[in-house]
């Protein structure tokens, strides 16, 4: 069954050395697609030529909340331009984080509204990142949301990425229109409360992501993170769940492709499964067909 990825940084420096393995094993575990996030300008052109060169590859191009204070006129034009390349489906990522202030945070406000302003009029969703500041981003998103309504992207405004608020932020952001995306840390043992919300939350509204190279999943946790470790993702929320690994990631597949607008090109392992099981049908045919004719 195929998995997207929703949230991947594979241009970063941890992958030079090895980005298309990397790209390979992805597709071997049963990953279609990934959503190539950007940060800052330089890192979103990157994500846009990724996507250009590799099928299985979309890109979020826009300015991190460490990086708001760069967001100049000049820089804002050139992402607005990026963002119109036909494999950028999202604006991000982009948000607030009042965990490691980089840039001040009356900047990192009015880098956020800026952002969200032209993502709206461009019909694109926004891959909304949240560290310790979620009041005012679900203030700022909420009044986002209501100039929106009856727009292209009604229940589609974006997703919350690697999603660390509680039950009540997350039922909020679904009403609105947003998707909750969860990570490597559900993995973790001491991931109580995010547990909860995977548990409550309506299965129409989760995505899956790694956020590699970061937050790597139990067991390989103190590791580079890579798209293939989504599996361990998924595999996790439908365990939470009570459902199987198959209908979860049919479910969250699906509502990447309803959140991001995009087609998928089947995984290897997605084709292999389907060719084995081609190849088994055949031969059952094969069999019921001789035992016939005997």
């Amino acid at each position: 069954m195929n998995l997207v990825d929703t949230h991947a940084h594979l241009d970063f420096r941890q992958f030079d050395a090895d980005r298309g393995a990397v790209i390979e094993r992805a597709q071997s575990a049963g990953v279609a697609a990934m959503v190539n996030v950007g940060t800052d300008l330089a890192s979103s052109r990157r994500a846009v030529a990724l996507a250009a060169e590799h099928e299985q590859i979309y890109a979020a191009v826009g300015m991190h909340p460490h990086d708001a204070k760069r967001l100049d006129g000049a820089a804002l034009a050139d992402l607005r331009e990026l963002a119109q390349q036909p494999r950028v489906v999202a604006v991000g990522e982009i948000g607030l984080d009042f965990y490691r202030d980089r840039s001040p945070r009356d900047v990192q406000r009015r880098a956020f509204r800026a952002q969200l302003a032209w993502a709206g009029k461009m019909g694109k969703p926004v891959v909304i990142h949240d560290r310790e500041a979620h009041d005012e981003i679900m203030g700022i998103l909420t009044n986002w949301a209501q100039g929106l309504q009856g727009s292209s992207l009604t229940g589609r405004l974006g997703v919350l990425h690697t999603f660390s608020g509680d039950l009540a932020m997350a039922e909020r952001a679904v009403e609105l229109g947003f998707y909750i995306s969860i990570s490597g840390p559900v993995t973790y043992k001491n991931a109580h409360r995010l547990a909860g919300v995977v548990q409550a939350l309506p299965l129409d509204r989760i995505l899956v992501e790694t956020d590699c190279p970061f937050l790597t999943p139990h067991p390989h946790r103190g590791k580079r993170n890579e798209p293939a470790y989504v599996r361990l993702v998924a595999e996790k929320i439908a365990a939470l769940k009570g459902i199987s690994f198959d209908d979860l990631a049919k479910a969250t597949t699906a509502n990447a492709q309803r959140l991001f607008q995009f087609e998928l090109q089947p995984s290897m392992f997605e084709e292999e499964r389907q060719s084995t099981d081609i190849e088994h049908r055949t031969s059952n045919r094969e069999h019921q067909t001789g035992r016939r004719q005997d």
